[in-house]
């Protein structure tokens, strides 16, 4: 009974990681295109030209892809819960002073911060998942369910930015990554409460 007890709770462990690292992933990817609805109205309240407009996304991407290895190597030698949660901690920070910007210059650093997040948090939730999850059917069921969260926050980012973009302003596109990220963090904290296994 105990023992049946404790693979119960390993198993809620497992599923609580997963969706931890699927929402990470979702989060980072959802900034790829979150943005894009958004641009004319950032062009016009921030001073951005038609040549310039595009580097708002440029600057996202490029930091992010940049710092990828980076970002892998880093878990490697500092541990992988310490390296999301400070993916996911600059990401946020990151977004807030995106949704705080008052000129072009304050919000490229922002955005590139934000893909400096996004570059230490995607190697690090896929290492977890291949720590986390057995060889065979278990990890290829996480992996299946980590890449379907990454390709939904694409969609998902174009579909938000609009809908914020018209509720609430261009800033909203940028507050609500702070919204997402804050939850994972704490969940990255409580769950290595419980678990050693996001500090392998």
């Amino acid at each position: 009974e105990t023992s049946s007890a404790s693979e119960g709770l390993g198993w809620n462990r497992e599923t609580a990681t997963l969706a931890l690292l699927a929402f990470a992933m979702l989060i980072v990817s959802l900034d790829q295109y979150i943005v894009v609805v958004a641009l004319p109205d950032i062009a016009q309240d921030l001073g951005y030209s038609a040549q310039t407009l595009q580097s708002v996304i440029s600057a996202y991407a490029v930091a992010s892809a940049g710092f990828l290895l980076f970002g892998g190597r880093v878990a490697d030698l500092l541990g992988r819960r310490r390296i999301l949660a400070t993916g996911l901690s600059l990401y946020a920070g990151a977004a807030l002073a995106g949704g705080l910007a008052t000129g072009p210059g304050m919000l490229l650093a922002a955005r590139a911060c934000q893909g400096l997040g996004g570059a230490l948090v995607f190697p690090t939730t896929l290492a977890l998942i291949n720590t986390t999850f057995p060889e065979g059917q278990a990890r290829n069921r996480a992996l299946g369910v980590w890449g379907g969260a990454g390709a939904a926050g694409l969609v998902i980012g174009v579909l938000l930015g609009g809908l914020l973009t018209r509720a609430f302003g261009w800033q909203a596109v940028f507050l609500v990554n702070v919204a997402l990220a804050g939850p994972a963090l704490l969940l990255a904290f409580v769950l290595d409460r419980k678990s050693t296994r996001l500090n392998s």
